[in-house]
């Protein structure tokens, strides 16, 4: 390959390295894992939401083909503790404990309530239908207001209340003078309906007892090894140094691998009381009573503005549905919200109140966004209501108060600092390719014609925080953990390069992103460095993958580990060279002495030369090989502009999105096809909770909507076409100046979707059709709009 071919590789819109092996099944997933002697774990599960466990009978279960074990919770009470929570966002939150399986009560439907260990899946399977469960019913508590009520019915009786914390935020003025003086004042409600996310590859453990390696393997379909490993070795006593943990390939997570789960828990104890191999592998709609849900939420906003447009304060007052039980990040995931209420935009007063209540629900934690797609959609819905009190464009509401380009920095009324952006820049350009002036034309005619079919467009001018970071600000928070990543860079003695990072993929493109930072620092070829990860044994330091933090944190990481290798090596070079360090250049994986060109050497030589140690300069230790852990200063910040237009059949209801068109801005790209492909999906999962995803409960607190079949995941034919474009304002004090792409397209284009089907009714008096909309929703609030 010449010097030419290797610059330039961060940009380059380079196939992903991984893609052939998992789309040809030439991978490990959790599931393939096979062992000697492995034995199967099924779980017996709640049929009710809230209920008394007055007697189990393992014994006829026992008596089943194939079954070689049965447990029920007060069995593994004392080895397997209680589930962790690593946020409790205040002093006095409400934490009960959380049993990896349920001892005396049940609290949501698909509560585990024993565990089966059989020879094979099938026979596990079939022995839970003989295990004998005598429950006395509870009331449940579903309304997430009336459990906050006396005499409402607990959840944890012992604890006294439904009310798990109360996290206030208040900055600037305060909200009630502001109202006093503000010409007008709107207030709204809107709901967050509950989300069920369906990864590819469903929830999976297996666990490996010692052997000669003297260490439990824990092979789980998970987004944090590394966390994992902590937790289950402070919730089981299995000293950390005896634990490795393995995430093979994981097919998806969104969030939902986000998590310490009772079965990987008990999976780790069963292995050590039976000193056989487990596994465990969900079931689809095992998962959707199991794996927890996201979002969850009823948000009353209170917007404060002058008659111009110019915003002078919000309120927010949340009420969040924890479910049963406070999870790893339950708690924080709407705290995490907080900070974005405001948007972009620039205002006097901002309040905001949370109340976590618990529910007889499956427990609620980090999906797509965790928090900031909320909050967006709560401020950009309430600015369009806004802007129809004020009789202004929704686009020239927003310039009137968004946070200009010459301002940045900028300090947010929420105490955040937004280091870069240009949302006149990114809005122009979403513009010009919708067709704005010309929709907004098309739809005065419809109106006036009085068409059936009507046409709305949606504004979206989001901005989000992602990069979980920095650890201090984390602290502050009352999370557990830190936000720093970390990455080792090993130049071998053949010149390859092996990269080990802390981040654990899950479907995006580390491999490939991160061999490119790779190569054009050290300036070796794309196809010589491999990427490890998602093994503590291999890579033993990291905070792994959530919250758009891979590439802003550990991509940084791995940038600046490799700067590192090059700065050993230029010491190496100079000493061979017989050259001072000030008088080398380098340039394309070559060290050469100014002046004299032919005196050279490329960074693979000095890697061999330093294997060798044959000619070490004095005090140098063999190897250029080099780690870096990086704890960024602030958050990343991407932003853009989402427009959506569609057209409304008011006659039955039916909504289409005609065209969809977004402009991001996520700093410089590393890799333009792997952004490309994380904004699709991630509109893919906004739209779905606009138009179609819901996780249903009836009144006595079962899943009505438990499988594919109930709960509608959308296919290709059920999305539009997308324009995507971007714009490139980079990173400030970013070593790549990149910004999180991950959770941007699912964060932005809920409000836009729903924005655009209340706009095309408002004329008819609608002024907002709850999430999903559904044709029967939108039908039943044109008719009460109209009534």
């Amino acid at each position: 390959m010449t010097r030419e071919a290797l610059a330039g590789e961060v940009g380059r819109a380079r196939l992903r390295k991984e893609d052939a092996r998992l789309l040809t099944g030439q991978t490990t997933w959790t599931d393939n894992i096979q062992a000697a002697g492995l034995l199967h774990l099924a779980f017996v599960r709640s049929p009710m939401a809230h209920a008394r466990i007055d007697r189990i009978d393992l014994a006829p279960a026992l008596e089943r083909p194939g079954v070689v074990a049965a447990f029920t919770g007060a069995d593994l009470a004392a080895s397997t503790g209680s589930l962790p929570c690593a946020w409790p966002v205040t002093e006095d939150i409400v934490l009960p404990d959380h049993p990896a399986i349920a001892v005396d009560e049940v609290r949501y439907a698909g509560d585990p309530v024993a565990v089966v260990v059989a020879r094979d899946r099938y026979a596990a399977a079939d022995a839970l239908e003989a295990v004998e469960v005598d429950y006395t019913p509870l009331a449940p508590v579903l309304d997430l207001e009336a459990a906050l009520t006396d005499g409402s019915p607990l959840v944890h009786a012992d604890r006294g209340t439904n009310r798990s914390y109360v996290w206030p935020f208040r900055a600037g003025e305060e909200f009630a003078a502001v109202c006093e003086r503000a010409e007008v004042v709107l207030e709204r409600r809107y709901h967050q309906q509950r989300l069920i996310a369906n990864a590819m590859e469903p929830r999976a453990v297996v666990v490996t007892p010692p052997a000669a390696s003297g260490e439990y393997t824990v092979y789980s379909a998970t987004q944090i090894p590394h966390i994992l490993r902590v937790m289950l070795a402070l919730v089981t006593g299995v000293p950390e140094q005896e634990l490795r943990v393995v995430a093979p390939d994981v097919g998806g997570g969104f969030g939902s691998k986000l998590q310490v789960y009772g079965e990987e828990v008990v999976a780790l104890d069963l292995a050590r009381r039976l000193g056989r191999p487990v596994k465990w592998t969900e079931s689809r709609s095992e998962g959707y009573l199991a794996t927890h849900h996201g979002r969850g939420m009823i948000q009353d906003v209170r917007i404060a503005a002058d008659r111009d447009g110019r915003l002078r304060g919000l309120k927010v007052d949340l009420l969040a549905d924890m479910g049963a039980y406070l999870m790893l990040v339950t708690p924080g995931v709407p705290v995490l919200g907080a900070f974005m209420y405001p948007g972009i935009y620039k205002m006097d007063s901002y309040e905001f109140t949370c109340t976590g209540v618990f529910t007889t629900r499956t427990p609620t934690d980090a999906y797509r966004g965790a928090g900031r797609p909320e909050a967006t959609y709560a401020i950009e819905r309430v600015m369009d209501d806004l802007a129809a009190e004020l009789g202004l464009d929704p686009v020239e509401l927003r310039r009137r108060n968004w946070i200009r380009r010459e301002e940045f920095p900028y300090r947010t009324i929420a105490g955040l600092t937004y280091d870069s952006g240009d949302y006149e820049a990114a809005t122009e350009k979403a513009l010009a390719l919708f067709g704005y002036d010309g929709l907004r034309a098309e739809q005065r005619k419809r109106q006036e014609r009085g068409d059936t079919v009507r046409l709305g467009i949606g504004v979206s001018t989001y901005t989000e925080m992602c990069g979980l970071a920095p650890s201090r600000v984390l602290r502050d928070l009352r999370y557990s953990a830190g936000g720093w990543e970390a990455a080792d860079i090993r130049v071998l003695p053949t010149g390859k390069v092996e990269v080990v990072t802390g981040t654990s993929p899950h479907g995006q493109g580390h491999v490939t992103s991160w061999s490119q930072i790779a190569a054009d620092v050290l300036g070796v070829p794309f196809e010589d460095v491999a990427v490890v990860h998602g093994d503590t044994r291999v890579a033993p330091r990291g905070m792994d993958t959530y919250g758009s933090r891979s590439l802003v944190v550990g991509g940084a990481a791995v940038h600046r580990a490799a700067e590192k290798v090059v700065a050993k090596a230029r010491k190496m070079a100079a000493h061979l060279l017989r050259a001072s360090e000030r008088d080398l250049e380098f340039r394309d994986g070559v060290f050469a002495v100014k002046g004299s060109p032919q005196a050279r050497r490329t960074i693979q030589e000095i890697a061999f030369e330093s294997f060798t140690a044959h000619d070490l300069p004095d005090g140098m230790e063999p190897g250029i090989d080099a780690g870096h852990v990086l704890d960024p200063e602030n958050f990343s910040y991407p932003h853009g502009t989402h427009l959506c237009a569609v057209e409304v059949d008011t006659e039955t209801g039916l909504t289409r999105i005609r065209s969809y068109v977004c402009v991001d801005d996520v700093g410089r790209v590393v890799n333009p096809m792997i952004v490309e492909g994380q904004v699709h999906g991630g509109l893919a999962q906004g739209i779905a909770q606009a138009l179609y995803e819901e996780a249903v409960y009836d009144d006595d607190g079962n899943l009505v909507s438990g499988t594919m079949a109930d709960y509608v995941v959308p296919a290709a034919g059920d999305l539009p076409d997308f324009v995507t474009d971007r714009t490139e304002t980079p990173a400030a004090g970013h070593p790549l100046g990149v910004k999180g792409v991950g959770e941007a397209g699912t964060i932005a284009s809920t409000p836009a979707v729903v924005g655009a089907i209340v706009d095309a009714l408002r004329p008819l008096g609608v002024t907002d059709v709850r999430m999903p909309c559904t044709p029967e929703r939108v039908w039943r609030a044109i008719e009460e709009a109209t009534a």
